[in-house]
């Protein structure tokens, strides 16, 4: 969820029914610290609590400083990733190409877990590739060294994100260990992270790609699980507000000309979700270079088209 899962898209997942949002990825090499974008992904401002920054690297002990870097600058949670399935991360053997690596996981896990006081958490995939999948393995590595939650997205690196995700996994690795573990992959629907849950037995869930444009996808799943009946969708608009603020959140954290670059691909998450006949409207709007362009765009789509085709149904 790199590029995706900034400040204003975590605080607006948490308003919206989120448990705990984590920071995107961040590295370890000390040498990109100071990088614009690297301390962008590292403002907390505002956040609410409990702060989860998330770290990847390969070295046991750039990892253990970004860990103690990170909780000295506001972090409560430190969370590993060797879940990530992007070519640039696993071409240095970071992410989950590290799943391949099993002593060098328990040697950066056991580091980082030594290095601060706060919880450390992990997420990975069921293994490297469908002939692999080491993640009972690697959950008890991460159980011994200390790690307090795991995160398990049910596919493996080679996988990628096609076809779908499985859970076989997942529910084996929550019989093998006592630390909370998540589950991750294709939960779309209320109805579906229900299934999940009974299936695996596990003690929570990670939402990521669902809640590309429709980041109150945590409340409804709430409602769900604790009434067992769907929460009523949300109105043209409230969707419309919640977009108008998130835009311009993006604008004012980023700045005119990187905040309405930012913009677009959420502009066009949501619209999919609404109505992706829109698409074609929307792609046009890429063309935007002024925050004003963008948020007046989006009032004239919700007032021309959502919001008429609403009161004529």
């Amino acid at each position: 969820m790199v590029g995706i899962t900034d400040l204003p898209f975590r605080q607006l997942c948490r308003e919206l029914g989120a448990g705990l949002a984590v920071s995107e990825m961040t590295t370890s090499n000390p040498a990109l610290r100071n990088h614009r974008r690297t301390l962008l992904k590292l403002d907390h401002t505002g956040e609410q609590e409990p702060r989860c920054v998330q770290i990847v690297g390969t070295n046991p002990e750039q990892m253990a400083q970004a860990a103690k870097f990170n909780a000295a600058n506001g972090a409560q949670i430190i969370d590993i990733n060797m879940g990530c399935p992007a070519k640039k991360v696993c071409h240095v053997a970071a992410g989950s190409a590290l799943l391949r690596d099993e002593p060098l996981v328990k040697r950066i896990l056991e580091s980082v877990v030594s290095a601060v006081s706060i919880p450390v958490t992990l997420k990975i995939r069921t293994g490297w590739d469908p002939l692999n999948k080491n993640a009972v393995t690697i959950a008890n590595i991460a159980e011994q060294a200390g790690i307090q939650a795991l995160a398990i997205h049910g596919r493996t690196r080679e996988c990628k994100y096609k076809g779908n995700a499985e859970f076989e996994t997942i529910k084996s690795v929550k019989k093998s260990i006592r630390i909370p573990v998540f589950a991750n992959g294709d939960i779309t629907t209320s109805q579906r992270a229900s299934e999940v849950l009974d299936y695996t037995q596990a003690d929570g869930l990670l939402i990521g790609r669902s809640a590309q444009g429709r980041p109150w996808i945590f409340r409804e799943i709430d409602y769900f699980l604790k009434n067992g009946v769907l929460l009523d969708a949300p109105s043209s608009r409230e969707i419309q507000d919640v977009m108008i603020r998130h835009i311009s959140e993006l604008h004012a954290f980023y700045g005119e000309i990187m905040g309405v670059k930012i913009a677009r691909k959420h502009i066009a998450w949501y619209f999919t979700h609404i109505d992706s006949s829109l698409m074609p409207l929307v792609k046009k709007s890429f063309l935007f270079q002024e925050p004003a362009q963008q948020l007046d765009f989006i009032h004239h789509v919700f007032n021309q088209y959502i919001h008429k085709n609403n009161r004529a149904a």
